[in-house]
């Protein structure tokens, strides 16, 4: 009778079961083969559990050796197989006598010494024992920090096979993990704060209007004018994540291979800004194994766009539909996958191909600054909600560049307009501001009496919006009131709203023939 154990898997963001069976078939040779299509790490197993066992001390069996990973339809991947294997093996050759293997799922990578091996995508996949009933799970030393992230799963890590053993066999206890060091601390770097900008409160607070409501935001400014520096603290005044959130950003970063070892829950909120020379994949997600792409790893944070007009004009469309829907779909013959996508959209360009309009230096016509404007199509500059213009700032004039408020300053008031817009949003499933709003939300949310409503209709005929432009405008009015804890939306809101919208305004002035 063969023998059976639990291991795990991954498809998307979450997990699943797999269990692995062990056979040993009487033949005139020894072989070990791997069925349940595994990719090439996982066929590999096979010389990595030999090197193993022998180096262990166990007794290798000569005759054929068949080790299944059931569901034997669904495409399987990576090497955290291979302590499953390795323990199914032993069961199976008699090498161990384990108690109540039954009960336990294994996952971890072996070395060919025997040692175990850190492996990604642990929590979703502890999660995903949780959620099959399983409550005991061995895994790593070093992904103990991660696997312990989930309540009602009792973790035993170990740092190899013979420990291993010995435990399922009663001959020990489970090794004490040291206390770990706490993360995110950074002695002796001080982290970047607003009070480091100069000069820029206009743009400073339609920052905080995007952060307040999580509204897209684009800055366009010549260079050297504090674009980037600016962008980058902008994680600085965003909420404290929930549990939830963090959650689900450490699945992401965990199935992505980018929590370190021994790490636990990602608190910060991501920041992620990706070169101008990114592909579409690498952007949007996919590849061989259709793995989460830079829009996923900055979901619940900020996904930084530097020099805008530079991107591929595939790659910024392809962000169309997830700016929409706050999630991608990729789909490959046999399987899809989909990622969350729920991120703020931060990006900044140039004014025109030399980067200093409308100042004196600039040298370029009307038509070269709309040719370089039309790099960013329609449907994306609809999709972003603040478009504000960032000016030089003179340093030699004290007057004219005093310091902005602290992060601490700003992101109190960013929590407060959040509080109420989760109090709003309570009782609705993944609606947590104001910018995630639905057409009927608006409806709901965001009345406006008539003087303001014709004070608004006049805008936008004047600037041609579209009704997604009018709708985020809308959007950006109810946060303002949130900001000011106004309960309806007032006619400064709309105008406010309105100034954040440069770029409509500097479009306006261009006379092309």
């Amino acid at each position: 009778m063969a023998t059976a154990v639990k291991s795990f898997s991954i498809a998307g963001i979450d997990g699943y079961p797999v269990y692995i069976e062990a056979s040993l078939l009487n033949t005139e040779s020894q072989s070990v083969n791997i069925i349940g299509m595994g990719d090439t790490a996982v066929k590999e197993a096979g010389e990595r559990i030999q090197s193993a066992l022998t180096d262990c001390g166990f007794y290798m069996p000569e005759k054929k050796i068949v080790l299944s990973l059931a569901p034997a339809d669904r495409k399987k991947r990576g090497s955290h197989y291979d302590l499953a294997l390795a323990v199914a093996l032993l069961a199976q050759a008699g090498e161990i006598n384990p108690r109540e293997l039954e009960k336990y799922g294994f996952l971890g990578e072996l070395s060919l010494g025997g040692n175990l091996r850190p492996c990604t995508g642990i929590l979703p996949m502890i999660l995903a024992a949780k959620e099959a009933g399983v409550k005991h799970m061995i895994v790593p030393a070093e992904n103990y920090g991660e696997a312990k992230l989930v309540s009602e799963v009792k973790i035993y890590p170990f740092w190899n096979l013979r420990q291993v053993t010995d435990f399922l066999e009663g001959k020990i206890d489970v090794p004490k993990m040291p206390e770990q060091e706490k993360t995110g601390e950074k002695v002796g770097v001080k982290e970047p704060d607003f009070s480091e900008v100069r000069g820029q409160n206009s743009l400073i607070d339609a920052i905080v209007l995007a952060a307040a409501g999580g509204h897209n935001l684009l800055m366009i400014g010549n260079p050297g004018c504090g674009k980037t520096m600016i962008a980058r603290r902008i994680p600085t005044i965003l909420p404290t994540m929930s549990e939830e959130e963090a959650l689900e950003v450490t699945k992401i970063h965990s199935i992505s291979g980018l929590v370190p070892p021994g790490g636990g829950l990602l608190k910060e909120r991501p920041f992620r800004a990706p070169h101008h020379n990114v592909s579409v994949n690498a952007l949007i997600g996919g590849g061989a194994n259709a793995m989460p792409g830079e829009i996923s790893l900055s979901h619940n944070g900020v996904l930084f766009l530097d020099e805008l007009g530079e991107f591929s004009v595939c790659a910024l469309d392809a962000l169309r539909q997830p700016l929409e829907d706050k999630k991608v779909v990729i789909s490959r013959v046999n399987y899809t996958n989909t990622y969350p996508a729920n991120f703020m959209f931060v990006a900044a360009m140039n004014p025109c191909p030399c980067g200093f309009y409308p100042g004196n230096k600039c040298r370029c016509s009307d038509y070269e600054i709309v040719k370089y404007r039309n790099k960013i199509s329609g449907p994306i500059l609809d999709r972003i909600d603040i478009q504000k213009q960032v000016m030089p700032v003179d340093l030699f004039e004290p007057e004219k560049s005093a310091p902005a408020p602290t992060s601490a300053e700003l992101k109190a008031r960013v929590e407060s307009a959040r509080r109420i817009q989760q109090k709003r949003f309570r009782n609705m499933p993944g609606i947590s501001c104001n910018a995630q709003m639905t057409s009927a939300m608006i409806d709901d949310f965001c009345e406006i009496d008539g003087e303001t409503k014709e004070f608004l209709r006049k805008a936008s005929e004047k600037f041609g919006y579209s009704a997604r432009v009018v709708h985020k405008l809308l959007r950006m009015s109810r946060t303002s009131a949130d900001m000011a804890g106004a309960a309806k939306i007032r006619k400064e809101d709309v105008a406010f709203a309105l100034h954040c919208r440069d770029l409509d305004k500097s479009n306006g002035r261009m006379m092309v023939v």
